[in-house]
């Protein structure tokens, strides 16, 4: 088998290469390039699903970055075993054919618990006085106190929320992407893995918070051109192929649409009061909406009103679509975990998670970097509160009482959803949006255009 490393630059479009992607560039003149039809939805969880099993959402049943667990009544995002993903996975495949094959998984997600020979993944320590202490999970569990000790502490904070992608006194704006890189690296020279699979993230933040036109990008376009491009130089030194893919493109947006809001004021919300905040109940809810970018979940506890709701639904500026049983099965999504409804935004649009009327009595978690307790996905997690005085020493106050041992609530996030200015979820109209892949190897890139689920076999060639 041929070694290969597979640099997954999350955001990556034929649109984004030029003057600001030399690197890139130059590895291009001497390989082929794909577009690739992103999947759908083109979210991280699903995209990485296909790519790794060559199957749909309907077959692998990751329908999106989350979705609402009908019998735990719970809205389940960013869970991290593998065995959700449903199917064979690419490295179980190769190594019916190799017994010495080996897989290195590097921050791609549903990344515990896999069969992959050694992995690394972002992952919280929470003791049960409350904390919460930033770490990582590895296999083998040897891997983490050895890659911290040489690398030292992955950078968390700049891998999500306000610090991620924007320089700051104590990270680099590309701090997070680069410790990958470095990992990579230290994992090629520990255990030379036939696959090795990278994430790096870095472009992800500044698309989402600038949106893809906006002059600033330049910047995080040459530091991820920068780190790409040592990493092709480092693999290609130890003779490992190089592909380059990516997962979706990013487009602007300036249309925040809120389904739950519109749900609650039909009465279909169950809304109840937690020390004078107002909390979400699923369960007892309806109809509910399960915001992910620009696709919607929408899951109707009653049934008799899944018409209505989708003629609501259907209804709202902003809203390009809604997929009932005929059209999820056509699009690949029918599966148990996907919503009764599938709501697709337009291109300029996109889908909040946000349920109460009057920001005094949003949830404590609202105004916070809270992945798992939200109940859908939050982009406004990348943004300070523009409205907080000095917010720098605000966190530095809330740091100190962390220190010392007191609870506290990080609340520097705004409730603003007009702030994000790109988007991902629905397939863009224009093909320069969409996803790439270039290989070094020409021979195998048959066609100019790649279904999501061909990358899996288009891996096994390589």
């Amino acid at each position: 088998m041929k070694r290969t490393a597979v640099l997954n630059v999350v955001g990556l479009t034929e649109s984004l290469l030029g003057p600001s992607t030399p690197r890139i560039n130059s590895f291009l003149q001497s390989a082929a390039k794909a577009t690739i039809t992103p999947a759908f939805p083109a979210v991280t969880c699903t995209a990485q699903s296909n790519y790794l099993t060559g199957l749909t959402p309907a077959q692998h049943g990751i329908v999106g970055n989350g979705w609402y667990n009908r019998e735990l009544a719970e809205v389940q995002f960013w869970k991290q075993s593998n065995r959700l993903v449903h199917g064979n996975k690419i490295w179980e495949e190769l190594r019916e054919h190799d017994p010495k094959f080996t897989c290195a998984k590097l921050f791609w997600w549903f990344n515990m618990y896999s069969t992959a020979d050694f992995s690394i993944t972002p992952r919280p320590i929470y003791p049960a006085d409350g904390r919460k202490i930033f770490d990582i999970y590895t296999w083998p569990f040897s891997i983490r106190p050895e890659i911290k000790k040489d690398l030292g502490e992955f950078p968390f904070p700049a891998f999500w929320g306000p610090a991620a992608g924007s320089d700051s006194s104590q990270f680099s704006a590309d701090s997070a992407s680069r410790w990958i890189a470095e990992s990579a690296k230290w994992i090629e020279s520990k255990f030379h893995p036939t696959l090795n699979l990278i994430y790096l993230p870095h472009l992800d933040y500044s698309l989402q918070r600038l949106g893809p036109k906006h002059p600033r990008l330049t910047r995080d376009l040459q530091r991820i051109d920068v780190i790409v491009g040592d990493l092709i130089d480092f693999f290609q030194s130890q003779s490992v192929q190089v592909l380059l893919l990516s997962e979706y493109g990013i487009t602007e947006v300036d249309t925040p649409i809120h389904l739950n809001r519109l749900f609650r004021q039909r009465g279909w919300l169950a809304i109840k009061d937690e020390l004078g905040l107002e909390m979400l109940d699923c369960g007892a809810s309806k109809v509910f909406a399960v915001a992910d970018h620009q696709v919607a979940h929408i899951y109707c506890n009653d049934r008799s009103l899944e018409k209505a709701a989708r003629e609501l639904v259907e209804q709202q500026t902003g809203v390009e679509r809604v997929l009932g049983a005929a059209e999820k099965e056509q699009s690949g999504l029918a599966h148990p975990r996907a919503g009764d409804l599938v709501a697709v935004a337009g291109e300029r649009a996109w889908f909040t998670y946000y349920y109460w009327l009057d920001d005094s009595v949003a949830p404590d978690f609202a105004r916070t970097v809270d992945i798992h307790r939200k109940p859908g996905y939050d982009p406004v997690e990348l943004f300070l509160d523009p409205q907080l005085h000095f917010p720098m020493l605000r966190i530095a106050g809330k740091l100190a009482q962390k220190k010392l041992g007191l609870r506290m609530l990080m609340d520097v996030i705004p409730l603003d959803a007009s702030l994000i200015k790109g988007s991902h979820g629905r397939r863009p109209n224009k093909s320069s949006d969409h996803p790439i892949l270039i290989s070094g190897n020409k021979s195998l890139l048959p066609k100019p255009t790649l279904e999501s689920t061909e990358i899996f076999h288009l891996l096994k060639q390589h």
